[in-house]
């Protein structure tokens, strides 16, 4: 069911800018190991271990037992089912099934971001920090920086491509990484007019390799760049984009690209036309990201101020805080290998059951 009656609150894209400029940081640091048994917060599920952080907002759902100061950007499961939590300044947290716990990491920065979680053919996790890039093989972390060749240590886009290439977007540009040394990838002097970065324009967003293998990248404030075979495609709104703040992107399983932007509301396309779900006033709300298409095709998504959407491949659904969900500001979803989808929002983690929304410790005791 369709609920529009929720009002938009306030633009939260300038708290969050504000939450985020004191976390960048261009401090280097060298190649490092750390054990992952060291951890300085773990919390057994009996008895539990209560944390006495305060939160920048109050945590009307699970905070992960104290351990999320402000809140969770991206969320994974791995294919050993560990469940992987990036928190904006709190590092890296983990249920393997036994314990929840915060992993140390051994960096120069106090407060740490993590906002993107990948895991490539190894098994090995990689995690887009504000303070380089970080591996974990299972058993220990290693931290690359720009002492080795990364373009700089404030990642924000992490993808890995099929033929195992890791992209990496900076506020300092694109780095690949082939596992052994990184290289510098060069996109092409276009710029729209006026643009309006927000922290970089050498930044990149975020990374899509589709079904064909053309990688989309994200930029900030420039549109969207194609790229394959040593090709580009520049993507503005003067050829389709809503708007050049795109802000995230994903190719669904019928091959349809979708875009969230900044100020633009969300849209998709189909390969000939790009369709505007905003513009058109069937979405709410003008700041759409954390796209994610569920296992039965189910595509969600946020719009900031308006909750979550969910489309079906036909109608789409709007769920608030009026449906059970924590706050109507959400940034990140994910859906586990329970078919239950977690959000990470302001004031908590929510989950969603496929029947109704609840706080995350209700199903999931570990979470308290």
């Amino acid at each position: 069911m369709i609920n529009l009656s929720v009002k938009k609150t306030i633009n939260s894209r300038n708290l969050i800018l504000l939450l985020l400029t004191l976390l960048i940081s261009s401090c280097n640091g060298q190649v490092k190991e750390k054990p992952a048994n060291e951890s300085v917060e773990k919390v057994v599920n009996n008895p539990p271990l209560i944390l006495n952080q305060s939160t920048t907002f109050p945590q009307i759902h699970t905070n992960l037992n104290g351990m999320v100061s402000q809140f969770v950007r991206t969320m994974y499961q791995d294919t050993k089912g560990n469940y992987w939590f990036g928190t904006n300044g709190d590092g890296i947290i983990r249920y393997d099934g036994l314990a929840l716990e915060k992993m140390t990491i051994e960096q120069k920065q106090n407060a740490v971001s993590i906002r993107e979680i990948v895991e490539d053919k190894m098994g090995n996790i990689w995690f887009a920090t504000s303070s380089g890039l970080v591996k974990y093989d299972g058993e220990n972390f290693t931290t690359y920086s720009t002492e080795v060749g990364l373009q700089n240590d404030d990642i924000w886009g992490l993808t890995i491509d099929k033929k195992g290439l890791i992209w990496v977007g900076t506020i300092g540009g694109i780095s690949h990484f082939d596992g052994k040394k990184f290289s510098p990838f060069s996109l092409p002097n276009k710029k729209v007019e006026n643009q309006h970065y927000m922290l970089s324009d050498k930044l990149i967003f975020k990374f899509l390799e589709d079904k064909n293998g053309t990688m989309w990248l994200i930029t900030d404030g420039n549109g969207i760049f194609k790229y394959k075979n040593g090709e580009f495609t520049h993507l503005t709104n003067k050829n389709g984009l809503t708007d050049n703040n795109t802000a995230d992107i994903l190719e669904d399983k019928q091959g349809n690209i979708w875009i969230g932007t900044f100020n633009g509301g969300v849209s998709n396309f189909n390969g000939k036309t790009f369709n505007n779900f905003t513009k058109d006033g069937i979405i709410e709300g003008i700041e759409t990201y954390n796209f994610y298409e569920d296992k039965k095709g189910n595509v969600w998504f946020s719009a900031e101020g308006f909750g979550v959407y969910r489309y079906d491949g036909t109608n789409f659904t709007q769920f608030t805080t009026e449906n059970g969900l924590t706050s109507n500001v959400v940034q990140s979803i994910l859906e586990d290998n329970k078919g239950q989808v977690w959000f990470g929002t302001w004031q908590g983690i929510s989950l969603y059951d496929g029947q109704k929304f609840m706080n995350a410790k209700d199903k999931e005791p570990w979470t308290n």
